[in-house]
């Protein structure tokens, strides 16, 4: 028999519907009987008890809200009579005692990685575009144009061949309608490479290097280094107009303090000391090519599980997130870092109301101390312009069922698992130390799968409830969907489907390890997810400001 409600906690005093319940029906939980005083769409929760205004609103066995109101038992949580709330935090002595889940299951399991000079292994064999200035952006576009094309990378021939096809529709006065959009399917990028050990080129356009402020081009002169650097990139190139706020001397001062032994192919092409954008563009190409032909010659070998970097990211949340992909998905980041990898967990304002769980996790003192500094700043920042992490969750997040940014942080803080938190990283710092790591990023999807790249993940698992085609240059990014549903409609983006544990049809624990299994072959390079193959490259840089 399916569940229809589920209580995740014990001392939560509400209940989340897994399927629509009707107003006025009966049902019964625990042995309690419920009469339902709204309907309840699936993914929203009701009342337990009568609720009295300031009544505290617990979920996840913590505070997430407090009632507005007075709701009767059995009435539908909503953004009228449900305000967020959150327990303040502090800091307490280290006495986490973690159990670690059993992974005899793949002990001395390995995947097929670039092993690269510093030890570090990719999961990706990349050759990356860097430009110091959005200046360079049509030159990047250029270029990107000419060598995906001429290489195999491009994945737009599909949309070309169905433009083509509506223009011969149009010139024969045929009706438009008859050209059929469902002809177009995904691309193989690897089908036609002219070099088959490059994954591909990718190419960072962005907004930022200069007419900000300085900080502005400081920090993202670190980010770009930390691209440079990332395990999966092979070679770079670098182009830059010559007067802008972010000087090349000052990238690669940047790229030097982080790996002072960077070792990779760098060409670097400045467009004022070019003769001409032609020869610009021209060498660009063919120094790059160059490079390529040496890269291609770099193989996968076997590197332990150990050697994975996983990035752990939710967006187009939804109700059956924190219940079943993010948990599932925490579940993996248990698996690996009790085999001795690596796990970032990041979006800061989505961490508003598991502060203490996770400072009570976090192993070392300092560590500790410096993610309440950098929570208690980031949050003073948004209210200092009239908002705050309790304005975080979107429309369709609470259309969804997340109605309080404490619902929606505590469930996103799931995709973390349970481990000893080993260290936190401020924007751009790298990883350095297996286990979990706490990343300063904002909860904005990109803006949050760009600073975990930068903190060296090699791959990153990111949840959605209503679907998402955000992906990242240099980190192959796997979709997770929490419901059948998504998984069915948008399956030209999905790559996994936690579905089946709101169907009572997998525990966590197994999805978990089914996760971990995708996560192995992937990083092999065995099956290619959703957002590689369309080529979504998405890239934000942070400029510290407010965005939430």
């Amino acid at each position: 028999m399916v569940t229809r409600i589920l209580k995740i906690h014990p001392n939560d005093n509400v209940l989340v519907a897994l399927q629509n319940l009707a107003k006025g029906e009966t049902v019964i939980h625990d042995g309690q009987e419920y009469i339902l005083q709204d309907d309840i769409p699936a993914k929203h929760k009701f009342f337990m008890q009568d609720m009295n205004p300031g009544d505290h609103i617990m979920m996840y066995g913590v505070l997430v809200g407090k009632a507005q109101h007075f709701i009767l038992k059995g009435g539908l949580m909503d953004t009228e009579n449900t305000k967020h709330a959150s327990d303040p935090f502090e800091f307490r002595p280290y006495h986490y005692e973690w159990q670690a889940p059993d992974v005899a299951k793949f002990e001395g399991r390995t995947f097929n990685g670039y092993i690269r000079s510093d030890g570090r292994v990719g999961t990706a064999n990349y050759w990356l575009f860097i430009p110091t200035v959005f200046c360079e952006n049509r030159n990047l576009d250029v270029i990107r144009e000419a060598l995906h094309n001429e290489l195999g990378y491009a994945v737009t021939d599909k949309y070309k061949s169905y433009a083509h096809q509506l223009v011969e529709a149009y010139k024969n006065g045929e009706i438009l309608g008859e050209a059929d959009p469902d002809s177009i399917g995904l691309a193989n990028p690897s089908a036609d490479r002219v070099f088959k050990n490059v994954d591909g080129i990718k190419f960072l356009n962005h907004q930022g290097g200069c007419g900000g402020t300085r900080q502005d081009a400081a920090v993202l002169s670190k980010l770009l280094a930390a691209y440079a650097d990332h395990p999966n990139v092979a070679g770079v190139t670098v182009l830059s107009l010559g007067c802008q706020n972010l000087q090349v001397h000052d990238f690669m001062e940047d790229l030097k303090q982080r790996n002072p032994n960077f070792d990779k192919p760098l060409f670097v092409f400045e467009q004022q000391q070019s003769q001409s954008e032609e020869q610009l563009v021209k060498e660009a190409i063919r120094k790059t090519f160059i490079g390529l032909t040496e890269i291609n010659k770099i193989e996968r070998q076997p590197a332990p599980l150990s050697k994975l970097v996983l990035g752990v990211k939710c967006g187009g949340s939804d109700g059956f997130s924190g219940i079943s992909a993010n948990p599932a998905v925490g579940y993996t980041s248990d698996l690996l870092v009790a085999l001795g990898g690596t796990v970032l967990l990041a979006e800061f304002p989505e961490l508003c109301g598991a502060e203490q769980q996770l400072i009570d996790r976090t192993k070392d003192e300092t560590a500790a101390r410096k993610f309440i500094q950098l929570m208690t700043a980031y949050n003073q920042s948004a209210e200092n312009v009239g908002s705050g992490f309790f304005m975080n969750p979107s429309p369709g997040n609470i259309k969804d069922g997340l109605i309080t940014d404490a619902i929606k942080s505590t469930g996103a803080a799931k995709k973390g698992g349970t481990s000893p938190v080993e260290d936190v990283l401020d924007y751009t710092e790298p990883a350095t130390k297996p286990g979990l790591n706490l990343v300063c990023t904002p909860g904005n999807d990109v803006e949050a799968t760009t600073g975990k790249a930068a903190s060296g993940a090699t791959l990153i698992l990111f949840t959605t409830g209503l679907g998402t085609p955000t992906g990242n240059p240099v980190c192959p990014t796997i979709k997770v969907s929490t419901n059948n549903a998504l998984t069915k409609r948008m399956s030209d983006i999905i790559d996994i489907n936690c579905g089946p544990v709101i169907e009572g049809e997998k525990t966590i624990e197994q999805m978990g390890e089914d996760i971990l299994e995708y996560c192995i072959r992937a990083a092999s390079g065995e099956v290619i997810p959703k957002a590689v193959l369309l080529n979504q490259d998405d890239f934000i840089p942070w400029k510290r400001g407010v965005s939430l």
